[in-house]
């Protein structure tokens, strides 16, 4: 009890009963199962998955990055496999495509795409926007860069989504630390230069103090997205006020944006900041 198996195998090698595989787990799969005090996880439902494949399939996609370590990965979400099966069950997307050895590791419980893998699969069978979060929160967990996965792009080359997949990994930055703030990032690059992403604000000494979500540091105009739990807990209201006295005091302009802000708001805020900033630099430049 306490692990996902094989329902008819288990039975056969006398691990279970008929009926304690009946009263005492849960289906996850055709012939897989779990027991029925274990809460749901992405995790367990990526094995079950692999076991239902017959060890065969390659776990890969949103289930595959969050295993790597990625945050945001919606427990929800169904397992994608590299796997030749027409028939598969509801929870269970299964993908006859090519994968060469190199591009597989063991973790111990089943067969997993690289993080690089991984990363092709997300830019490759996702939409724009939901492929860049997925590859900035695999970026942000792992460490990925865009040269590691561009062997992969070449190896690949015609195959399906190649296009999205570039485009993606272009837009892709680690520094991302939810898919609100890759969102605003994404953004803000219709009409501004690409923001940096984690810049440090450092002291008088050059130690750092804090870090910014995102802005452009040669203008010194920063543009953070403000979380719900930055609003309901009265500490975290405390230190964000501080936070901000601690910015404007260096010459920052500051953006907050909210949940509520659309997206022409905060476009036309983020405007102004960059025209109060660029009329600064021409008084300066004027009165020298």
């Amino acid at each position: 009890m306490g692990t996902i198996l094989i329902g008819t195998e288990a039975v056969a090698e006398g691990l279970v009963t008929p009926d304690q595989l009946r009263y005492g787990y849960r289906r996850l799969f055709p012939d897989v199962y779990v027991p029925k005090a274990q809460p749901q996880s992405l995790a367990d439902d990526a094995i079950g998955a692999w076991l239902w494949s017959g060890r065969r399939g390659i776990v890969t996609g949103r289930a595959a990055a969050s295993l790597h370590g990625a945050r945001w990965v919606n427990s929800e979400t169904p397992v994608e496999l590299i796997y030749d099966c027409r028939r598969r069950p509801n929870g269970i997307i299964a993908r006859n495509e090519r994968i060469d050895w190199d591009e597989i590791v063991d973790n111990g419980q089943l067969s997993l795409a690289t993080v690089e893998r991984t990363a092709v699969d997300l830019g490759r069978h996702l939409p724009l926007g939901r492929a860049v979060a997925h590859l900035d929160a695999l970026a942000n967990a792992t460490g990925l860069t865009a040269e590691s996965v561009y062997p992969l792009v070449d190896r690949y080359s015609g195959a399906r989504g190649m296009k999205t997949l570039r485009k993606a990994l272009d837009l892709m930055d680690g520094g991302a630390e939810s898919p609100k703030e890759t969102w605003l990032r994404l953004l803000l690059m219709r009409e501004f230069p690409r923001p940096q992403t984690q810049i440090p604000l450092v002291d008088e000494w050059g130690m750092p103090l804090i870090r910014l979500d995102m802005g452009w540091e040669a203008a010194k105009i920063a543009v953070e997205y403000d979380g719900a739990h930055h609003q309901e807990n009265r500490s975290q209201y405390v230190t964000d006020e501080r936070r901000l006295r601690l910015i404007q005091a260096r010459d920052w302009l500051y953006v907050k944006v909210i949940k509520e802000d659309k997206p022409a708001e905060i476009l036309a805020r983020v405007r102004r900041a960059w025209a109060l900033r660029e009329t600064a630099t021409t008084v300066a430049k004027r009165a020298s």
